[in-house]
């Protein structure tokens, strides 16, 4: 017999919701103040672009938009297309080819990395200008009296600039391009040569179409970074959108028109991520096998292993090499800038900055991961990648949205002041060395986050709940427990970080205060005199610390991979690079 209980006297337990912590709290606000922080400076711009401005949009529209526009998108093909040249060349030869030297370019085909745009145009310009040695040598050998007794390629031209950038730049796709060449299935390629595959039928119909996500990646960090530029195409005489906000605001002393080129650079920003997530659309490489060994080879002999050397020697010379010389050479004749008082200076306030954006761009970087971590909600997911944005956004644009804020700022401490105390502050934020440093966290962000983020990623879960266990809290959790684990990690990104502010110009030359110098505008202020030998000593210096993570990177698994597993952490590693 079944007995039915009245719906009255049934409980229905009732699933407890458990109330959000207070220290999850804190931690989601840091989230939301940190990606506040960043997206203040985009959203101050495009306020600033949709404002009235005087007509002058039209103006632009008409004059300045459409050849500016023109010549940075060829720009950036030329740069992209050159540097994929080089890069996946290079990547393939190093990986796959056993030739006389392959160790050693494995790692010197980094070096133009540690070596600024701007600073191998004025070293280029100075070797090939007319007055330079390469052309009064051809005078003096042939006994020609003059340029018009002789033809010579004009350095200073938008091939000029697509060439050097894409000697610096291309190390961006060779990273990643060496690195998923050395996780494809040494199966795969041994199947293809049975096929009758040879070495160009290989590269072409099986290695590039399995990494052409990597070289989507890194073709699209290089064109980012040939948009960042504003030195090397100023010297070069090309007018980008980037040159042409920093002209604008500058110059012409119109800043609501250099936010409104801004905006339009932020389209030409967007393209460019949009075209590299659509290269890599629905395309997702898996490995068949669990069996790893090392990838099979082709020994070169003859005249190809002689052109494999050329061809990997070839970009080191031509982006490293000659530059290094010429500064060298120039430095050495101007020993005594280094005891001369706008030396120091620049070197102290660089070092200064540098060591300061580092500390906060690390520190934010660990809120930002460990909140993701902690609460790992959609929410804090979506506040994170949009407060990690800054690297995407040219430093040019970037101190554009940053003087409005801070320069708001400025004016309502100084009424307050007024109003109560009578005195003025004058440009207090804007006015110092917080803007370059608020510049620098924004724009490098992105490098401590991404390192960060994957230190966490490998510490085990476990210990988070035996910590909970003991007591400790999410707080006491990462001070006892992650950080020592993660302690290199930090310090790497820490050093990362200072090499990018030390070499960072847009920024600095836009947002630094009235005589105030750093190791990068000293370089750019002595070039624009056509005095570059008196900055050859400040380069130089930009270019020794510059090559700090370039040694870092010759020293991790990036670049000497043993087996497979190791092959895909570097490609990891690069990827987020």
């Amino acid at each position: 017999m079944t007995v039915t209980a009245p719906l009255s006297e049934i409980s229905i337990p009732r699933r407890r919701v458990r109330p959000v912590r207070p220290e999850g709290i804190g931690w989601l606000v840091s989230v939301v103040a940190i990606a506040g922080c960043t997206i203040a400076p985009i959203a101050a711009l495009v306020v600033l672009a949709l404002g009235p401005a005087e007509g002058i949009w039209s103006h632009l529209v008409a004059t300045v938009l459409p050849r500016a526009t023109g010549t940075t998108l060829m720009l950036l093909a030329g740069v992209g297309g050159l540097s994929i040249v080089i890069g996946v060349g290079t990547a393939w030869l190093v990986s796959m080819c056993a030739f006389p030297g392959r160790r050693i370019f494995n790692i010197v085909l980094l070096l133009p990395l540690a070596v600024p745009t701007y600073i191998v145009a004025y070293t280029y310009v100075e070797a090939l200008d007319y007055s330079g040695p390469v052309q009064s040598t051809i005078r003096a050998v042939f006994g020609f009296r003059s340029a018009r007794d002789y033809w010579f390629p004009d350095i200073r031209s938008l091939w000029g600039a697509i060439l050097v950038m894409a000697l610096v730049l291309y190390p961006y796709v060779y990273l990643t391009t060496r690195a998923m060449f050395l996780m494809q299935s040494a199966c795969a390629l041994d199947v293809s040569r049975t096929l009758g595959a040879g070495p160009w039928r290989l590269f072409f119909r099986v290695a590039v179409p399995l990494a052409r996500p990597a070289i989507a990646i890194g073709a699209a960090l290089t064109m980012m970074e040939a948009l960042n530029d504003i030195g090397a195409v100023e010297f070069f005489g090309v007018r980008t959108l980037t040159f042409t906000v920093y002209d604008t605001w500058l110059n012409r002393g119109s800043l609501a028109g250099a936010a409104q080129i801004a905006v339009a650079l932020l389209g030409v920003v967007l393209a460019l991520i949009a075209l590299e997530r659509m290269a890599r659309r629905r395309q997702r490489y898996h490995l068949t096998t669990t069996r790893y060994r090392a990838l099979p080879s082709f020994t070169l002999s003859g005249a190809k292993k002689y052109l494999a050397i050329a061809a990997c020697a070839a970009p080191v010379l031509l982006g490293f090499g000659v530059p290094a010389l010429v500064l060298l050479d120039a430095a050495s004749r101007r020993l005594e800038t280094l005891t001369r008082p706008e030396f120091t200076s620049a070197a102290t306030n660089s070092l200064v900055l540098a060591a300061v954006a580092a500390a906060l761009t690390v520190g934010l970087g660990l809120l930002l991961a460990y909140a993701q971590r902690v609460r790992g909600s959609l929410l804090v997911r979506v506040l994170t990648r949009a407060g990690t944005i800054g690297y995407a956004i040219p430093g040019a644009v970037l101190a554009v949205g940053i003087l409005i804020p801070t320069a708001a700022l400025d004016n309502l401490i100084d009424g307050a002041m007024r109003n109560v105390f009578g005195i003025s502050t004058g440009l207090l934020i804007s006015g110092s060395g917080f803007a370059i440093v608020y510049a620098y966290a924004t724009r490098f962000l992105t490098i401590s986050f991404g390192s960060i983020e994957t230190g966490l990623a490998k510490v085990s879960p476990s210990l988070d709940m035996a910590a909970r266990t003991l007591g400790r809290g999410a707080f006491r959790t990462l001070g006892e427990v992650h950080l020592p684990l993660i302690r290199p990690i930090l310090l790497s990104a820490a050093l990362l970080v200072f090499v990018d502010c030390m070499k960072e110009l847009p920024a600095t030359i836009l947002l630094r205060p009235f005589n105030f110098e750093t190791l990068a505008t000293l370089v750019y202020g002595k070039a624009s005199l056509e005095i570059f030998e008196d900055g050859a000593v400040a380069a130089l210096a930009i270019v020794v610390i510059g090559l700090i993570p370039v040694i870092v990177l010759a020293n991790t698994g990036v670049l000497s991979f043993r087996n497979a597993k190791a092959a895909e952490r570097g490609a990891t590693a690069a990827a987020a690079a």
